[in-house]
């Protein structure tokens, strides 16, 4: 299914709130200004709460590392304690793996704790925020399809085998498996808060542009001259899933490799992460991984 979608579809959104990670550069940026301009009060979590205010001075910055799990439970504690209710919560912050292999404070290999782990917690922490009629957005990558990944469930810091490339599309498939995963818990629960998986593409932002490696380095300028689009174009379906009533979970919302085609597309997710006992295994050791409890009717 595709749908011609664009900003100017965004609905009202005056009197909601909504959080979003990595809102300095790139998609998150995008996403971020947009929602702020149909009327949102916009959260952005952010490791540089200055930066945030330079280059968007309507947001309110809130400081944020994804990938320390004492900064994630501080920043959740905060809004806490804040009394805020939030109505959209979009797990966007991303890193490469383009400086080698590096470990998080808690010692989890960088972007398996940056682009999941972090907002596994996240997520887990803010959830009795989010009101009836709220969504959870998270990114991933159609990269899952065709670069098959084992998850580390046994090798969080990286230690048997490392690559930057397997390290990268390994925590993002574990963010769609997360996102399935969630919203088959809060549909069998019967709450009133919808989970989705977005994916802009191949997007011309820093973090596909920044890669060490030559020989990758020389892939990416190719795809990036033949497929990649520019951050506001790749945001689109970001926006579709965190604001239009026609979103819903169970499929993979992005668009396809052609670049002229703006359209939505509403794909069938495969295996990999179409396996709910591999979502489920995930889900149990995030647990513990990050020590965040979900509450007991969304548990297995």
């Amino acid at each position: 299914m595709a749908i011609r979608w664009t900003f100017d579809d965004i609905p009202d959104l005056t009197g909601r709130t909504a959080v979003v990670t990595g809102a300095t550069s790139g998609l998150g940026l995008v996403v971020a200004q947009q929602l702020a301009a149909h009327g949102a009060d916009v959260i952005a979590g952010v490791r540089d709460p200055a930066k945030a205010t330079r280059v968007a001075p309507g947001l309110e910055a809130r400081r944020v590392d994804l990938a320390d799990l004492d900064s994630v439970g501080a920043f959740a504690g905060g809004l806490h304690r804040d009394g805020r209710v939030v109505d959209l919560l979009v797990n966007n912050a991303g890193i490469g793996g383009h400086q080698g292999r590096r470990l998080s404070p808690q010692g989890i290999e960088m972007q398996f704790a940056t682009n999941f782990l972090g907002h596994f917690a996240l997520t887990g922490r803010l959830l009795d925020l989010i009101r009836d009629g709220g969504r959870v957005v998270h990114v991933g990558s159609n990269l899952y399809r065709h670069f098959p990944v084992e998850l580390p469930l046994d090798d969080l810091a990286a230690e048997r085998s490392y690559s930057p490339s397997r390290a990268y599309v390994a925590s993002k498939l574990a963010n769609l498996l997360f996102g399935l995963e969630l919203d088959r818990r809060l549909r069998r629960a019967g709450r009133p808060v919808r989970s989705l998986v977005a994916h802009p593409g191949l997007a011309r932002t820093a973090l596909n542009s920044d890669v060490g490696q030559p020989a990758l380095r020389a892939t990416m300028a190719v795809l990036n001259a033949l497929i990649s689009r520019p951050a506001e174009r790749a945001a689109i379906p970001l926006l579709f899933a965190a604001t239009d009533p026609a979103a819903h979970g169970g499929v993979f919302i992005g668009p396809r490799n052609r670049r002229w085609d703006d359209r939505v597309h509403l794909d069938r997710v495969v295996a990999p992460a179409n396996d709910p006992a591999l979502a489920d295994q995930l889900w149990e050791r995030a647990q513990d991984w990050a020590g965040v409890g979900y509450p007991p009717d969304l548990r297995s």
